[in-house]
């Protein structure tokens, strides 16, 4: 159990379990819900500890409704009566996932002894999972989980996201973005591209509109197939998020979300456009107003969600993300699988342009 006079019991609050994983005053629990006032009071007062803390890593991870049917669930690791580290994530399909390869969901507070914390968060971690037969975590490169990798967890480093250092002000980070980045804003002004924030209704029915629309398309990548209950139900959080819509002519033809914790990390999410509108450049446009806004609301971190040439355009730093991986299937077979790709892959690459030429050819691969 924490540390005696804890405010912290398992009655109140439905979902919880508190477990002492070694003889120490060092504890986790495993939350399941929103947490009682007194938990959520000691949660808060850890992210106000670490720096750029995002919203996936705070409370209102639970509020999100996007996880309907995938068990979300939080692991916070204390000492004594004190925060020490949070861990989120979901239950999907015969997986525990705890973040993506571009965004961890994961924080551990530098000033503690940052063993005891991984090791508590880990320990909370697989008595949530069970006997799931495979569990991951991502983690900033910078924060290394090495009580998940004394625990059996493979580290794989992964290209990571682009992050703009926005306390240096709007205008220098205007003059960092790539020269075609800058341009393509000044075309999208003279094609006369308006980016406004989505605040009414009617924002909502046309961002619907769109949505519905490029999801029809090939060009995309759903992580959420969203419903228009769902999307009304995130632009009334505006605490945490806010959605930008980029306007041609009156009509929205492009939007992009951003994901935030008030004073913590600003996260760029769910970019959808219309093709036939992209040689107009609202995209671009659309980076940089939300780039301006988050400079105005003093934020002073901004995630690009992703390391695609489209996101390094914008200056930044390219910041390496880890992926620590546990396979207890039946004979690791997703480890197997991964290694013999990542083989096949160290060859193909060694091959002459003319095997090169056959393999895409016989695999149907460009």
């Amino acid at each position: 159990m924490a540390g005696s006079g804890s405010p912290i019991s398992k009655s109140e609050n439905s979902g919880i379990v508190l477990a002492k994983s070694v003889p120490s005053d060092a504890s986790f629990i495993v939350l399941h819900d929103y947490p009682f006032p007194e938990l959520e009071r000691l949660w808060r007062e850890f992210l106000s500890r670490i720096h750029s803390p995002a919203h996936y890593e705070a409370p209102e991870y639970f509020l999100e409704p996007y996880w309907a049917g995938k068990r979300p669930f939080a692991v916070l690791a204390l000492d004594r009566d004190r925060v020490i580290g949070t861990l989120t994530g979901l239950h999907l399909e015969g997986r525990v996932v705890c973040g993506v390869p571009s965004r961890p969901q994961i924080r551990i507070d530098g000033g503690d002894d940052p063993l005891l914390a991984s090791e508590e968060l880990v320990e909370g971690l697989l008595h949530e999972a069970r006997r799931e037969p495979l569990i991951t975590v991502f983690s900033w490169k910078w924060l290394p989980l090495l009580g998940f990798e004394q625990r059996g967890f493979l580290r794989r480093e992964l290209e990571g996201d682009v992050v703009l250092d926005l306390s240096i002000g709007a205008d220098r980070v205007f003059k960092q973005f790539h020269q075609s980045r800058r341009r393509n804003i000044r075309l999208a002004i003279r094609n006369g591209i308006e980016v406004r924030e989505a605040t009414t209704s009617d924002d909502t029915a046309a961002y619907w509109q769109l949505y519905s629309a490029w999801r029809r398309t090939e060009r995309k990548v759903i992580r959420h197939d969203h419903t228009l209950a769902t999307i009304e139900t995130i632009q009334g959080m505006r605490t945490n998020h806010r959605r930008f819509l980029a306007r041609y002519k009156g009509q929205v033809i492009a939007a992009t979300g951003l994901r935030f914790l008030s004073g913590g990390l600003v996260e760029n999410a769910n970019n959808c456009s219309l093709d036939e509108f992209l040689h107009l450049h609202p995209n671009d446009l659309l980076t940089w107003r939300t780039i301006e806004w988050a400079c105005e609301n003093g934020f002073s971190k901004y995630s690009m969600g992703g390391a695609h040439p489209f996101h390094r355009r914008s200056g930044g730093n390219l910041v390496p993300i880890c992926r620590y991986r546990l396979d207890r299937s039946f004979l690791h077979r997703h480890d197997l699988k991964e290694s013999l790709s990542t083989k096949a892959r160290f060859f193909f690459d060694r091959a002459p342009e003319g095997v090169r030429h056959i393999i895409r050819k016989l695999f149907g691969k460009r």
